[in-house]
């Protein structure tokens, strides 16, 4: 006898298929996760962040939700995300944001996306300028408005000054701006210092320019993403940081302060550099890394 079995047939046109079941909070974090793939150095924190912005809510809002199912269409679109994620595209491109200092900002293509470690310029600029000191303060290279708005929010009563050469980007912290309600910010168009009021000086220059070495460009997909000119710098990938030291000490008010962001290893280089250029007392902070990545120095009264 021969044994007989029973094939399902595939759905006929017209007919209606069974539906998927709908996944729970829970299930669905696994799901995102596990689409991501290799493609992040953190899938957990990714899923969360993707998910929760599926599903408008932060990440705390996913865990008060407990067991609950979440519609097909709210998993669909988490896991639409977690393709562009996976395509390489910075997660703060996909959702659209980005967490920076008190700040939630808006970021996308045009933008450098704020990292943490540029937070520690925030923090030498606020150690300069005590709450109660009227001043004016510039940040080169706004991008998002991170700095600017950061630094504003903590000292109400300085006058901060943001530039950009980037009209997009330009438009960007326009918006975050706006969103933010921060009243003591000024945005406006050029390069580096040529963009700043000749009759005004300034306590504090901070900037975060570029200092990628073009030979030292990284294979991560996500920089790609990013706006080149954002990133790299020459082949030292010092270029920006010295034009900016060759202009700002015109900029700065008597023992003012130029605060620069720089690559890991520039400290030393970023330190010659400032000196050469007759800055006083340069020195470097490290970042919650242990790295170098900011150095400062005073523009001496003559």
């Amino acid at each position: 006898m021969t044994a007989t079995v029973a094939v399902p047939c595939a759905a006929r046109d017209g007919e209606q298929r069974p539906a998927e079941p709908s996944p729970t909070t829970a299930e669905l974090l696994r799901r995102v996760e596990a689409a991501l793939g290799g493609s992040s150095d953190s899938p957990r924190l990714d899923a969360e962040v993707l998910v929760a912005h599926a599903l408008g809510l932060d990440r705390t809002g996913l865990y008060r939700s407990g067991p609950e199912v979440v519609a097909p269409r709210l998993a669909s679109h988490a896991l639409r995300l977690a393709r562009r994620r996976a395509s390489g595209e910075p997660v703060a491109y996909v959702v659209g944001r980005r967490d920076f200092w008190s700040l939630t900002l808006e970021t996308g293509p045009g933008t450098l996306v704020p990292r943490p470690e540029t937070e520690l310029l925030v923090e030498r600029v606020l150690e300069r300028v005590p709450r109660e000191r009227a001043v004016a303060i510039a940040d080169l290279g706004t991008g998002t408005g991170a700095v600017a708005l950061a630094v504003a929010t903590e000292r109400p009563g300085a006058r901060v000054v943001a530039t950009d050469a980037s009209r997009r980007a330009l438009a960007v912290a326009a918006r975050n701006l706006a969103r933010t309600g921060v009243a003591n910010v000024t945005l406006r168009l050029g390069d580096w210092c040529a963009a700043l009021p000749p009759a005004v000086r300034f306590a504090v220059i901070a900037a975060n320019p570029p200092y990628v070495a073009e030979d030292d460009w990284p294979t991560d997909v996500a920089l790609a993403h990013e706006p080149r000119e954002a990133l790299a710098a020459g082949a030292d990938g010092l270029r920006d940081l010295a034009r900016i030291a060759d202009t700002a000490c015109r900029h700065l008010a008597a023992d003012g302060l130029l605060a620069l962001e720089h690559g890991h290893d520039q400290g030393v280089a970023v330190r010659a550099l400032l000196t050469a250029r007759g800055y006083a007392c340069p020195r470097t902070h490290r970042d919650l890394a242990g790295l170098e990545r900011v150095t400062e120095a005073t523009w001496p009264h003559r």
